[in-house]
C-alpha cells in the first residue's frame, strides 16, 4: 500500500473515532432531557409543563456546547419570550423534574381503592392506571393536563385500569348495570 492510502485509512480512522466520542455525549443528552417535566414557575410560583429541546440540546453535547432551552411550555405562547429560568431545576436534577418519574413515585407502594390490589411498578406499554375523583368519576392520569397532576393527586385516589374501566361504564351505561347482592349461597 501506498503512503497516501495508508494517511488516509488514518485519518478516516480518526474522523470516525472522533465522531463516535461526540455521538456518545450526544445520545445521553437527548435520553436525559427527553419527555414532559414538571417545573416550578420562578415568575408565577405554579406549577408549569415543559418540554426541551432535545434536539438542541444534543447538537450542543456534540458539538461541545452544552445548550438546553425550552421547546415547549404550558404558559405559552403568551408567555414564550421569558428567561427559562425554571431550566435551573431541570438542569440539577433532570429525573426528578420528569412527569413519569413524578406519577410512578405516586402510585409506587398505593392499592386500588376500589378492589385493594396493590401497584406494580409503572411500565409505558402497560394500560394506565387511573384516578378516582371527589364526585366518583374516573380520569387515567395521562388525561389530566400535568401541570395539574399535584393539585390532582391531593384530591384524587388511585384505582387500577380495570376498575377504571368498569367505573366508566358503569357511569356511562347505567342501564346495562344489573347490581347482585352476593350473599352465599349453596349449591344443592
Amino acid at each position: 500500500m501506498s503512503i497516501t492510502v495508508l494517511t488516509a485509512l488514518l485519518v478516516l480512522a480518526l474522523a470516525a473515532g472522533l465522531f463516535i466520542s461526540r455521538t456518545i455525549p450526544a445520545l445521553r443528552s437527548l435520553f436525559r432531557y427527553r419527555g414532559k417535566r414538571l417545573v416550578v414557575c420562578p415568575e408565577t410560583r405554579k406549577t408549569e409543563a415543559v418540554d426541551v429541546d432535545t434536539k438542541e440540546a444534543a447538537i450542543g453535547a456534540f458539538l461541545s456546547e452544552p445548550t438546553v432551552h425550552l421547546n415547549r411550555c404550558s404558559r405559552w405562547p403568551e408567555r414564550q419570550d421569558c428567561g427559562q429560568d425554571c431550566l435551573q431545576q431541570i438542569e440539577a436534577d433532570p429525573e426528578k423534574c420528569l412527569v413519569w418519574d413524578i406519577v410512578s413515585k405516586w402510585y409506587a407502594g398505593k392499592i386500588c381503592v376500589l378492589c385493594r390490589k396493590p401497584f406494580a411498578p409503572l411500565h409505558h406499554l402497560d394500560h394506565a392506571p387511573a384516578l378516582l375523583a371527589p364526585d366518583h368519576k374516573t380520569v387515567e392520569w395521562k388525561d389530566v393536563p400535568p401541570q395539574q397532576l399535584p393539585e390532582v393527586f391531593a384530591t384524587h385516589w388511585p384505582i387500577c385500569w380495570n376498575c377504571h374501566v368498569v367505573e366508566t361504564f358503569r357511569r356511562m351505561h347505567p342501564e346495562l348495570i344489573v347490581e347482585r347482592d352476593f350473599e352465599t349461597r349453596r349449591a344443592r
